[in-house]
């Protein structure tokens, strides 16, 4: 049958504030149309991408944040990379038991590695024996990867996130969706680049204003191609950016109460989620706080719900309203009150901070770390000069360490998780066909609208075909 080549373009951090910047992305809207964007807790990137790509909610995909406690494994893992951590059945899934062979390219959307996708770009590091990383991507085919990184060079890993995340990172991305454009029925583009500027500056600065210019400067070769191939476009954003001002620090609310334990090695202090009866996976406004023993979970509560800057103390029953009531969940989630968002540290003196705080380790730290956007502000000449002697021994192929990210969290400028409270700063959906048109959106009717845009009638699902089988 026939169908509609699709492009979607999930530009992450975009609202209608910073649509008045962007007339390329705008002009998306104009000739179809625009609608606030109903997002899901926590609003953060692999939360919101998986409820896109299944039409479910944390609930039943599983994936209630960037990362979480593995309780099987006694280890806390942020930003995995394997698709089957995602239940249910993805879009390209449902397009192919319309379309036998339907072709789909997934250029950096999360949890890319596995997926059955026909062509897969994904931010993957060379690590290398002797401790050093270098940048890289992994591809499928695996000759993809030669193809893109002969004619767009080596994917720019230190411009895509820590302090000298910058445009560039984008520019490459979007070059490589432009490259699978012409071959796949459905394309996915990631765009990160609004997560920088607006982190390290705040959603109102000049920065923030240059940044949405700047990347709606550099989409605008791939919305024309799309235009030029007939495609249809879709654009998206998980979450908006807001005001941040107060750092939470619950992990060290919860070790002065003795219910966070800690190992020493070396004087470094390190999480012990063994033996601690309590401890939480901070992962911007929202955390999962993780208690060991039923009994502990009315105190806990208590004493979280009395912090400075938590807003919501959710148990069980309580996430089950917000569609997060899963196995993987902390017995606890909380939000942060506007402006304010949770740290991950723990550790009371910065003296006994483990050796990868001062780093961009995002697979080590039990927590996201906005400072890792950051040379150190707070000595920018010494942090500088650590980062140069770091590059110098990583050119002479020793072992180095960039240990240059502040230990505090008093210079982010910008957050996002909580569900927004005004929906101009809230994320959006633009869309070239009228034909389509939404008042507002959920999030997990974002799957349908694609399936939609592509032409492809609503097919019977899995289980109805194996009965009827």
């Amino acid at each position: 049958m026939t169908h509609n080549r699709l492009l979607v373009l999930d530009v992450v951090g975009l609202t209608p504030r910073l649509l008045a910047h962007t007339p390329h992305l705008r002009a998306v809207a104009e000739s179809g149309w625009q609608a606030p964007l109903e997002t899901v807790l926590p609003a953060v990137t692999c939360s919101v991408q998986s409820t896109f790509l299944t039409g479910k909610a944390p609930r039943d995909h599983g994936i209630v944040g960037n990362g979480w406690y593995f309780r099987d494994l006694g280890e806390i893992y942020l930003w995995r990379q394997h698709n089957r951590l995602v239940r249910g059945e993805k879009v390209w899934d449902t397009a192919r038991r319309t379309v036998p062979g339907y072709r789909v390219a997934n250029v950096c959307w999360w949890y890319a590695m596995g997926a059955a996708t026909d062509w897969t770009v994904t931010p993957r590091p060379v690590y290398h024996a002797d401790g050093r990383k270098s940048p890289d991507c992994y591809t499928r085919p695996p000759a993809l990867h030669d193809e893109l990184t002969s004619s767009l060079g080596r994917f720019p890993l230190f411009q895509y996130w820590g302090p000298t995340a910058s445009l560039r990172s984008s520019e490459w991305i979007i070059g490589a969706a432009r490259r699978l454009l012409p071959r796949a029925d459905l394309t996915l583009v990631y765009v990160p680049h609004l997560d920088y500027d607006l982190q390290r500056y705040g959603p109102d600065s000049p920065q923030a204003v240059t940044a949405a210019r700047d990347v709606d400067r550099a989409l605008a070769p791939l919305l024309d191609q799309a235009r030029e191939l007939g495609a249809r476009t879709l654009v998206v954003s998980e979450y908006g950016i807001t005001r941040a001002s107060r750092p939470v620090h619950i992990n060290r609310a919860l070790r002065k109460a003795k219910l966070l334990e800690v190992y020493t090695q070396e004087g470094m202090e390190y999480l012990d989620p063994w033996t601690s009866r309590a401890f939480a996976v901070a992962d911007h406004q929202v955390a999962h706080v993780y208690v060991a023993d039923p009994a502990d979970i009315p105190a806990v509560a208590r004493l979280c719900a009395d912090l400075p800057g938590v807003d919501l103390v959710l148990d069980r029953e309580a996430q089950r309203e917000y569609g997060l009531d899963h196995e993987r969940a902390g017995e606890l989630v909380l939000v942060a009150e506007p402006e304010a968002w949770f740290t991950y540290y723990y550790w009371r003196n910065n003296g006994h901070a483990p050796d990868f705080a001062r780093g961009v380790e995002i697979h080590r730290k039990p927590g996201y770390d906005p400072a890792e956007l950051f040379l150190d502000p707070a000595d920018p000449n010494r942090a500088k000069l650590r980062a140069g002697l770091g590059l110098v021994r990583k050119k002479l192929g020793l072992r180095y360490a960039m240990d240059v990210v502040p230990l505090d969290g008093r210079w982010v400028r910008g957050t996002h998780g909580r569900l927004p409270d005004d929906e101009r700063d809230g994320p959006v959906v633009l869309c070239d066909d009228p034909s389509t048109s939404r008042e507002r959106m959920a999030a997990a009717q974002v799957r349908d609208l694609m399936l939609e845009l592509a032409g492809l009638p609503e097919p019977q699902s899995a289980e109805t075909q194996k009965q009827e089988l």
